[in-house]
Order: C-alpha cells, then sequence, then structure tokens
C-alpha cells in the first residue's frame, strides 16, 4: 500500500531515531491538530506493558497514533481492540493471507503461536490518547530477553518471508486503524468485539489470567461489551477486565 491511501485528517511525523514513540507523543499532544501517527526508525527507550522494555531491533516497526476520542476512560480503553483488528487487516495486506494470525487478549498479535505485536495504551494529563504499537517485522527479540512463560516472539520475515520496511507497514496500518475507528465512532463496540472475538487466540479453550496477586484458570468463554476476558471456571463466570493471559 502507498501514501495515496493514507486515511483524510490523520497526521504523519516519521523519525530516524526516538526514546520512545510514546514519550514523543506526550511530549507532542499538546501542539497537534488531529490524530497523529508518530513513527521511528529505532528506539532508544521504548517500553511495554507493567513497566517492562519493548526489545526493539533495527528494521522492527514502532510507531505511536496519538488522538484525543470522544468519551471517557472506559471508552478509549476500546481502542486496544480497533488496533489489534487494524494489526490484523495490515498484515493480511502486506502478507497476502491470514494463515496462522490470531488476537490475543487484551493487546497481542499472535502469529504461528508466537508473539508478533503488541499493543500499549496511555493516558496522559493533556487528555490525549497514545496508542504504541511495536511489531517485530524484520526481527524477533532473543528469547533469552523475554519474561519466563511468556509467549515466544517470532518475525514476519522469519514466518512468512515477507521483508516489509517501517513505512510501508504504516502505510497499511493507518487506513485500517481508520476504518475501524470510523466503525466504533458510528456502530459503538458491538461489531468491533464480534470482529475480535471472529479472531481471538484459543477461544473456547482453557487458559490462565492473572491479575496482579490474583490467577484464574478457566475456558474463554468471550469477551464483553466492556472489553472484559469472561472466563468460566468451578466457581462460575469470572470477569476479568485487566490482566495478563497464558497459555
Amino acid at each position: 500500500m502507498s501514501t495515496n491511501d493514507w486515511p483524510a485528517g490523520y497526521g504523519r511525523i516519521i523519525l530516524p531515531e526516538v526514546d520512545s514513540t510514546l514519550s514523543e507523543a506526550t511530549r507532542q499532544a499538546p501542539s497537534l491538530a488531529g490524530p497523529t501517527w508518530i513513527l521511528a526508525h529505532r528506539q532508544t527507550a521504548g517500553r511495554a506493558r507493567r513497566g517492562r522494555a519493548w526489545v526493539d531491533p533495527v528494521g522492527n516497526f514502532a510507531a505511536t497514533l496519538v488522538m484525543r476520542p470522544d468519551g471517557g476512560p472506559a471508552q478509549a480503553a476500546l481502542r486496544s481492540f480497533i488496533a489489534a483488528l487494524a494489526l490484523y487487516d495490515a498484515i493480511v495486506a502486506v502478507t497476502g493471507r491470514a494463515t496462522g494470525l490470531a488476537l490475543k487478549w487484551p493487546n497481542d498479535v499472535l502469529l504461528n503461536g508466537g508473539k508478533l505485536a503488541g499493543i500499549l495504551l496511555e493516558s496522559n494529563s493533556t487528555g490525549a490518547l497514545s496508542i504504541g504499537i511495536g511489531v517485530n517485522l524484520l526481527n524477533a527479540p532473543d528469547k533469552a530477553q523475554v519474561e519466563e512463560g511468556a509467549v515466544p516472539p517470532v518475525s514476519l520475515l522469519s514466518e512468512t518471508g515477507a521483508d516489509v520496511t517501517p513505512e510501508d507497514f504504516l502505510n497499511a496500518l493507518a487506513p485500517a486503524f481508520a476504518r475501524y475507528e470510523t466503525q466504533f465512532n458510528t456502530y459503538v463496540f458491538a461489531p468491533i468485539r464480534t470482529a475480535w472475538l471472529d479472531r481471538a487466540a484459543r477461544l473456547g479453550q482453557v487458559i490462565t489470567a492473572r491479575t496482579g496477586a490474583n490467577e484464574y484458570t478457566g475456558t474463554f468463554e468471550t469477551v464483553d461489551d466492556s472489553g472484559a476476558l469472561i472466563l468460566r471456571t468451578n466457581q462460575g463466570l469470572q470477569a476479568i477486565p485487566a490482566g495478563e493471559v497464558h497459555f
């Protein structure tokens, strides 16, 4: 896909290097006129969920969309599902295949069972929402750099043979996100939820969800209207609004 497909109303900033696109989004947010994608060819201090570092070899995709969506924090949090669907579509667009792709609650994209991409949402004091996205386009981090028990990382190149540049991937991702964002603003969460569940990893299977000190194991039943994971456990249905899933 080319820049001719770039969605109307969305800005675009390309940087050779930055500490973190999420940090840059916070710095840029007060001066931005509308939703803007910030892509960096190299991050020196990328970050992931729960304060972890995001290992970001050169050639991989690191970008943040900064926007000011309508609605409160609960509505803003649902953008992780929009981002996941957009990633799914962008990967299909650049590889021509959906085989082996799945979405892992709450914010990862899997390819052939390995972690290909991650999403991190942050809100800042200016009222902006930043959606950070990392994709292992060319290189997967060494397994020694990954938390014990986590899904092992894979790269798009190693799994599909597709050699995609960060800017080409952004050209596929930005219009996909804009389409789902428009759908969300028109029809709210229901169609997004349905589309996400159609692509969900381990739906109907036994998984484990961890929320701080608590751990729940049960059958992955669905995701509810708030985006919470619903597990069927020995104690009945358990709604988990935030946490990490382990297979």
